[in-house]
């Protein structure tokens, strides 16, 4: 009877530390979840204003009298891109007339994997711009695509499909007109055929995205 005795009472002692411990447990998901919504503001908010110094600097912010970042606009969806999901761009306006369209990318072929892009595309089918932001090529090499690291990108700025050669958009080693970096040739060639499809698509989609009708103004 005593075994019965002790028996219980280490089964009551258990299903109580049961108890405590899934309530430690729900107390500490609540204050996580807690802390989370009282930051996740603070978080989108930072991740605005990098949203909007990175399209800065793709459209001169004379150019343009909107908020870009509130004015987006979904893609379709193309292998041009680089990816078969549904993608989201930004129109500049002034006047409320589109004047340019940023257009995210992926260049699916670096050395280390994808690189991720902005390009920035005004309404005559120039270059305004095109910015990294997001790649894992190797630190010294294929870094130099990032404008903290070199110049090397401000070089598409201007270029377009009508005063560019289909057989210029290549590394100069391919026989285009785009510098590669010593020691390292994927990296440039693969954003600079992320660029080049961008362009294409562009031309191909422009008259829809540029519709003044497809744009939705975000709050």
């Amino acid at each position: 009877m005593s075994n019965n005795i002790s028996n219980n009472i280490w089964l009551k002692l258990a299903a109580k530390k049961s108890i405590c411990l899934a309530i430690f447990g729900f107390i500490s998901a609540v204050i996580i979840a807690g802390s989370w919504l009282l930051t996740l503001d603070k978080i989108n908010y930072q991740k605005k204003i990098y949203q909007e110094k990175t399209l800065l600097e793709i459209i001169p912010k004379n150019l343009y009298d909107n908020s870009i970042l509130d004015s987006s606009i979904k893609l379709p969806v193309s292998n041009l891109l680089g990816t078969r999901k549904q993608l989201e761009g930004y129109i500049a306006k002034s006047n409320q007339q589109p004047i340019a369209v940023i257009i995210p990318a992926i260049a699916p072929d670096g050395y280390n994997g994808k690189i991720e892009l902005l390009i920035g595309i005004y309404a005559n089918g120039e270059l305004a711009a095109v910015r990294v932001t997001k790649h894992q090529e190797t630190p010294g090499l294929g870094d130099k695509i990032t404008t903290d690291i070199s110049n090397w990108i401000l070089a598409f700025t201007g270029m377009s499909l009508t005063n560019t050669t289909s057989n210029s958009w290549q590394v100069k080693k391919d026989g285009g007109v785009i510098d590669q970096f010593v020691g390292a040739t994927i990296t440039p060639r693969a954003v600079v055929t992320a660029v080049h499809k961008a362009l294409q698509y562009f031309h191909e989609y422009n008259t829809q995205l540029l519709a003044d009708n497809q744009v939705t103004e975000n709050e």
